[in-house]
Parts: structure tokens; C-alpha cells; sequence
């Protein structure tokens, strides 16, 4: 059992944040590690990035999109309420050094899973230039805590509602062509991450990204969030999350995450009724 100490509903109450009890975990967890959730006992089991910790208190913090039955379930939980089960820190923690200038890009829920890189990477003595991005101003989350992780700090907007009217890549390509930069960290949607590692790769620049693929055990046995990375079949639960974006077949991911689409509405769709009736 992992109680919940906090909640906040963000972006629209779309977008969730729980700080939950795990001393053991917060202990451990490094940027870039995951942990996997489960609501109750036949809920399914949801792998989330860490957005931040606090081992002072004991507590981790995950934000999650609500996009299905087990987020909508997660939805549910309020403080003092407890996820049936937690298990982590899991994956390959972020390789963190000091290269000079890094910039970080992040969209949608991809931007928590960002922060604490982010942060890791300035406190290593990086110079770091945030670009934000969201459909709209009132969706985009962590600002603040974004920026003060940041030297520079952008944000795009798909409706031009704040900062730049445009795409985190038009950004990109700006801040490549005027600067040496070492690193770029790309963490959000698929398409996203595709376009960034696409700029980057013609700048030579070396790139990272998080994968999400479809994931079960978390722990490399049942093949489930396997990727394509230089030819070779790769687990991001065990060999990632975090991957060379130059060499990531984002189309087959894209694919892979779509395979279940028709299943999850149905599953909603009944979730939804059962409430009404």
C-alpha cells in the first residue's frame, strides 16, 4: 500500500499530481527511474516517471495524464486514499556530467518526467536552456519548476496563447544555429521527440530521449515494452527508458502504442456507463 499525502489536479484537471509515501523508494530513486502503480487489486499496472522526490520526507511524486479506465480510476484516489501497489525505482537512471551547454525539450506529461533531469543537469554545472511546449498556455504544468532548473527558459504554444506561436522545434532550430551546444534531452510525445531527434541528427548533436511503450512486469521478463533501437530489439524498462534518439524507430513505436486503441475506448466506455447507471 502507497498512501497519498497530496493531490493537485492541473492542466484543466486533465493532467494529476499525487506525492505519495514511499521512504524506500525516495531514498533510492534517481532522475530518469520509474515506478509502476496499481488502484486497486484488479487494476492494471501503470508505469510513471518520477517527477520529482523528497527522502526528507519520504514521499515521490508522479503527474499522469488521464487518458483511460486506470487513470480515470487513479483520478479517483484522493489524499489519505492508498494505490494498492508501488514497486520501483525501475529502469536505467540518467547518465548525469558536465558537457557545457544542454538543452532540455519537453511537452505535455513528458515535461515531469524532464524536470528532475533537468535539474541534475544544471546542478552538475551545465548550462541549461529549457524549451516548454503545450497546445495552449492553461495545459502546459511545472512552469516555475521548470524555470528555476533552467539559465534559459522558452515556452511555445500551439495557439500562441504565451511565448513563442509555434512548435518547441522552431525553438530548437534557433538555438542550434547559435549556439555550441553539447546535449539535447527530448522527453514528450512521439511526434515531438521524432521532429527534435530529426533537427538534431542533421547538427550532429547528441540526443536523448524517454520511451513509453505498452509495459507489464517492468522488469525485462515479459517482452512487452520492447523497442527498436540501431536494428537491435531493446526493453525500456530494463535496458531504458532513455535511448539515442538517432537511433530509435519511432514509427514502429507509434505503431506499437497504437495496437490497443479500439480496447481502451471499450474499456472506458463501459467504466463511463457503470458510473452513470
Amino acid at each position: 500500500m502507497a498512501k497519498i499525502v497530496y493531490r493537485e489536479e492541473m492542466a484543466q484537471g486533465t493532467i494529476i499530481l499525487n506525492e505519495i509515501e514511499a521512504p524506500r523508494i525516495s531514498r533510492k530513486a534517481k532522475p530518469g527511474q520509474f515506478v509502476i502503480l496499481q488502484a486497486d487489486e484488479t487494476g492494471e499496472r501503470i508505469p510513471l516517471t518520477m517527477a520529482d522526490t523528497n527522502p526528507e520526507k519520504g514521499t515521490i511524486t508522479i503527474i499522469y495524464m488521464v487518458v483511460g479506465k486506470s487513470t480515470a480510476r487513479f483520478k479517483e484516489l484522493q489524499p489519505g486514499d492508498e494505490y494498492y501497489a508501488l514497486i520501483g525505482p525501475l529502469g536505467a537512471p540518467t547518465h548525469v556530467e558536465k558537457v557545457g551547454k544542454v538543452v532540455c525539450v519537453g511537452g505535455g506529461t513528458g515535461i515531469a518526467v524532464l524536470h528532475p533531469i533537468t535539474r541534475a543537469l544544471k546542478e552538475a554545472g551545465n548550462e541549461v536552456t529549457t524549451i516548454l511546449g503545450s497546445r495552449s498556455y492553461d495545459l502546459l504544468i511545472m512552469e516555475e519548476k521548470m524555470k528555476n532548473a533552467s539559465d534559459h527558459f522558452h515556452i511555445c504554444t500551439d495557439d500562441g496563447s504565451k511565448g513563442h506561436h509555434g512548435f518547441v522545434t522552431d525553438v530548437l532550430k534557433e538555438v542550434l544555429a547559435k549556439d555550441e551546444i553539447a546535449m539535447v534531452v527530448a522527453i514528450g510525445p512521439i511526434p515531438m521527440m521524432k521532429f527534435c531527434s530529426l533537427i538534431t541528427k542533421e547538427s550532429g548533436v547528441k540526443t536523448l530521449v524517454s520511451l513509453n511503450p505498452i509495459m507489464v512486469d517492468g522488469t525485462g521478463m515479459c517482452g512487452c515494452c520492447r523497442v527498436t533501437v540501431g536494428g537491435e530489439t531493446k526493453f525500456a524498462c530494463v535496458d531504458g527508458p532513455e535511448f539515442d534518439a538517432h537511433k530509435v524507430d519511432f514509427d514502429e513505436l507509434a505503431k506499437r502504442l497504437a495496437s490497443y486503441l479500439d480496447d481502451e475506448k471499450a474499456s472506458m466506455d463501459a467504466y463511463n456507463n457503470c458510473k452513470v447507471q
